[in-house]
């Protein structure tokens, strides 16, 4: 058949069945691969780039699915590869690579890829492949280890180092990989990108890590100033119900789907056999592994989950690391992003928005809206895709469109909204996006806020002796946790930012549904009303002189931008940033824990995750301490007993002491006003 009798032939079959799937429309024309055969330079809505290529790109797609990449130890990966075609069939390249290792489905659609104009609609990998190979790239989708349609058995995180280096080896062996592969992919996608990189995988020229790519996942995704993430219970549950040996036994899987996770969370302590995963093994045993292992050693210094430890081996690529403040890896992002700006040559990015866990194409997070500034679209680009594109078009191809003099660091700034009710039902906290040279912020000035016992947070330092507050902190009626850094939580939690008080669809609420402020398990400190405006961008840092009755307890910080009364909130509207939690046993070390003596006073340190936010004029600054933030990180049972394995509980009476021989303090990074960073 002539070249032009084949493009007739596909001209037909598109005018006979326009609603025909890409995999029967490739059958109809005699390809049963190919999935777009059609150039796109041949369709008449084609638009021109300012690269000069057809945005759509000149070529057609070729897939070859499901080919089983063997790894080093025999193991077999499902892999999907997208490459370049024209109506004759595959063009020889060789093409730049992108690459993307995930955990949910090479062929599935991802929750990464929605825009603003599709803000509910997931865009299928297979769409994202078509989009990159029609400018010249080949693009590979690979199932991990155990999931989908992959061998062996899934290990969470951990073989992701070794199999990932093992894919890009095989991808620069093959005759249309012109030698330079670009990573992308949003969290586990992300995570599996610096488990690779930390294994010095090679070919890899460009990177794109997307709210994820653990720095250490001791300090942030897994555990958190001792504590444990229980979004890692969550997580396992939701993905154990299609995990296949589960959906290979129809009376597991009904069981499985029958479980109360609530149930669950109010019946904690769990132990090994008696969890919500109890039906899926394997999940359960990866959750009480990272769970038990509450000491910071070997088992967290892994390439797939401490890319801190194995910086010097990065590959020198170009890479953007991106997260946002209502997301659990912001502290990952910033803590690559210093580390990595101070080993390599090729360009480190930043950015930092105020969204939850890759809603970068939402305005709001929980019940606050930032307003329409704050999408990634039309901000740094007309959208996420272009967003990437011009990234790896750079760096890959040699476009030259100006992401190598850009700023380093672009981050989202929260408030100076109006702070009434908009029309879809949140608090309009507005914001606007900034950009710096480096991170932490240049001009960011460390500035020390003490508590006091009357309750006030003021930069006057305490006098006195004996001045402190005691509560008691029963694990039976933990503090909920009302939004903040989570992800993956459903059907227990979620991120965001919230009006903190109790609530029926938060777990752990209670009638009457007090602010938590009323709580008596809860300290509150505040400034007076502030007489100007004040930004505070970087990390929180809290300082404790703490004391209890027992031998390990917990302590949690929440930093709080507190609104005025107005008519729509009638009380005012307290706003959770930022937050964090120490458990006290690491205080002096993560990697040797040791039990309080009781009454005996301790400094403790609370390394909260950054965020950036406008506390305008008339606000006040609100630091509030506690000993729990469930069910967002696990419960302290207070009776020392190993991690994950409690028996049993006890109530604590703990002191926060705020006097000259213990100075309980914030630290607050105030960027002052006029600054340009």
């Amino acid at each position: 058949m002539t070249r032009e009798a084949h493009l007739s032939r596909l001209l037909r079959a598109v005018e006979d069945a326009p609603e025909m799937s890409r995999r029967t429309f490739a059958q109809v024309v005699g390809a049963s691969t190919l999935l777009t055969a059609l150039p796109a330079c041949a369709r008449s809505d084609t638009r021109i780039g300012p690269d000069g290529m057809p945005e759509d790109g000149p070529y057609g797609v070729h897939l070859q699915d499901g080919i089983m990449v063997p790894m080093r130890d025999g193991v077999r990966l499902a892999t999907d590869v997208y490459l370049p075609s024209d109506v004759d069939g595959l063009l020889p390249g060789p093409w730049p690579v992108i690459l993307e290792r995930t955990p949910y489905g090479r062929n599935r659609p991802s929750r990464s890829e929605r825009s603003l104009a599709e803000p509910d609609e997931a865009r299928g990998r297979a769409a994202v492949a078509e989009l990159f190979v029609r400018r010249g790239y080949a693009v590979i989708y690979q199932d991990v280890r155990g999931r989908y349609d992959s061998e062996g058995e899934y290990q969470k995180y951990l073989d992701d180092a070794a199999d990932g280096y093992d894919c890009c080896a095989w991808i620069l062996e093959q005759p249309w990989c012109n030698g330079l592969i670009g990573t992308k992919g949003l969290s586990y996608a992300a995570h599996t990108q610096a488990a690779l990189a930390s294994a010095a995988a090679p070919g890899i020229a460009a990177m794109f890590l997307d709210s994820g790519g653990f720095s250490n996942s001791y300090q942030g995704g897994i555990r958190q100033g001792g504590a444990f993430e229980l979004k890692q219970a969550t997580w396992a549950y939701r993905n154990a119900l299609v995990a296949p040996e589960v959906t290979s036994d129809p009376e597991v899987l009904a069981a499985m789907q029958e479980v109360d996770v609530h149930r669950w969370f109010r019946e904690m302590p769990w132990s090994p056999g008696r969890s919500p995963v109890s039906l899926a093994p394997e999940y359960e045993a990866y959750l009480f592994e990272q769970w038990t292992k509450g000491a910071f050693d070997e088992y967290w210094k892994q390439p797939g989950i401490y890319a801190e430890g194995f910086h010097d081996v990065w590959p020198d690529a170009p890479m953007v690391h991106m997260s946002s403040w209502f997301d659990p890896y912001p502290r990952t992002a910033t803590d690559n992003y210093i580390g990595l700006k101070a080993k390599k040559r090729g360009p480190v990015r930043l950015i930092l928005g105020p969204w939850t866990h890759g809603d970068r194409s939402l305005t709001y997070a929980g019940d606050v809206d930032f307003g329409p500034a704050a999408t990634l679209d039309g901000q740094l680009a007309t959208d996420f895709w272009e967003l990437r594109v011009r990234w790896f078009d750079h760096w890959l191809r040699g476009v030259d469109n100006g992401v190598d003099t850009e700023p380093a660091v672009h981050y989202f700034v929260m408030g100076g909204g109006t702070g009434r009710r908009n029309p879809e039902g949140r608090m309009d906290h507005g914001g606007e996006w900034k950009t710096a040279t480096d991170w932490p912020i240049p001009d960011a000035i460390d500035t020390a806020y003490y508590l006091h016992r009357d309750g006030r947070l003021s930069t006057d330092s305490p006098v006195g002796d004996g001045d402190g507050l005691t509560y008691r902190y029963d694990p039976e009626q933990p503090v909920p946790s009302i939004g903040g850094t989570i992800t993956s939580g459903a059907p227990i939690m979620v991120g965001g930012a919230f009006d903190q008080r109790e609530r029926e669809d938060f777990f752990g609420s209670e009638p009457p549904y007090r602010p938590l402020a009323e709580r008596e398990d809860v300290l509150v400190f505040q400034s007076e009303p502030l007489l100007e405006d004040v930004e505070i961008t970087g990390p929180l840092v809290v300082s404790l002189w703490v004391s209890s009755d027992c031998p390990d307890t917990d302590f949690t910080a929440k930093l709080i931008d507190v609104y005025p009364p107005n008519e729509d909130y009638p009380d005012g509207f307290a706003m959770n940033l930022t937050d964090g939690i120490i458990r006290c046993r690491y205080r002096d070390s993560w990697e040797t824990p040791s039990m309080m003596e009781p009454g005996r006073r301790y400094e403790v340190t609370i390394e909260a995750f950054p965020t950036s936010n406008v506390f305008k004029a008339g606000h006040r600054i609100r630091l509030d301490v506690s000993s729990s933030n469930y069910p967002h990180f696990d419960l302290n049972f207070n009776t020392g007993e190993p991690e994950g394995l409690a028996t049993h509980a006890r109530v604590a009476t703990n002191t926060v002491w705020m006097d000259a021989m213990g100075p309980s303090h914030a630290i607050l990074p105030i960027v002052p006003s006029g600054s340009d960073s």
